[in-house]
């Protein structure tokens, strides 16, 4: 583990390896690059933190936001106390973890900007946000993220959750945002609405990533009031519960097509839509 390798930081071995507390989808595939990177690894339940941590030289807590304080509190007692510890929260703060800090441990975070379908999720080329009480766990929490092939960037304490909150938007709304698509065409009487809606799905997001906002295309983008006009009919008559959604996002997507800012007779309105782009 050459990255780690430095007078700075500590150096985990067999005898005193990283323990990763978790054994959820995170847990697990952290776990598993770990030891794909030749790094020692003691995976253990959270109900088994007093032990793991027992010898470790860093712990690293996978468990859910809500429990991270009272699992580090479990980790704080192993005698001796590991040299760090850290969590996998996104919108989580250093502060979950002062009871550890105040028995001695460095302390540090590292949040994959991924989204975990399974325990053995791969980890090579994404993004991870990571901080450290002192300038030696900021360290450690960086190499350890480039061991596992990850790319470290730094997201202030202060913005943690509004951090978080982009990640959200980003996986789990595209998720909620995508099945209600889905359940919609099967409303309709179409059948594998999921296959029929993922080629779209899947160029949109690749546009996407290779445009931005310019990739935006369709009837709010392009000035089609009527289309729009069409569609919150149509919604309004068969799925009434995804108005507001559509509302919503319509305004959004006007807001970005045209720059502007919203209002009640801005972006997302027929008015608005119709002065978006020629």
């Amino acid at each position: 583990m050459r990255e780690l390798e430095r007078d700075l930081l500590p150096t985990p071995t067999t005898d005193a390896p990283i323990a990763v507390i978790g054994r959820g989808r995170v847990g697990g595939s952290l776990a598993a690059a770990i030891e794909s990177a030749g790094i020692p690894v003691r995976p253990a339940a959270g109900t088994d933190a007093d032990s793991a941590a027992a010898g470790a030289t860093a712990v690293l807590l996978c468990v859910p936001d809500d429990a991270i304080e009272s699992v580090c509190a479990a980790v704080a007692r192993a005698e001796p106390v590991p040299a760090l510890v850290g969590h996998v929260s996104g919108a989580g703060t250093l502060d979950l973890l002062a009871v550890a800090a105040e028995r001695g441990a460095a302390t540090f975070s590292l949040h994959p900007l991924q989204t975990f379908a399974g325990d053995r999720t791969a980890l090579g080329g994404v993004p991870a946000a990571v901080a450290g009480g002192d300038r030696g766990a900021a360290a450690f929490a960086s190499s350890l993220a480039e061991s596992l092939g990850m790319r470290p960037f730094a997201v202030p304490e202060e913005s943690r959750a509004a951090y978080h909150a982009a990640a959200s938007i980003a996986s789990n709304f595209l998720v909620a945002l995508e099945q209600s698509a889905a359940e919609l065409l099967s409303e309709l009487g179409i059948d594998d609405a999921r296959e029929l809606l993922a080629p779209l799905v899947l160029r949109a997001a690749a546009n996407w990533a290779e445009h931005g906002g310019d990739a935006l295309t369709g009837p709010i983008a392009r000035g089609d009031a009527a289309t729009v006009e069409r569609h919150r009919a149509a919604l309004a008559e068969s799925a009434p519960e995804l108005l507001p959604l559509y509302e919503a996002l319509a305004e959004r997507t006007a807001a970005i097509a045209g720059g502007k800012t919203p209002g009640p007779d801005g972006p997302g309105s027929p008015k608005a839509a119709a002065e978006v782009r020629p």
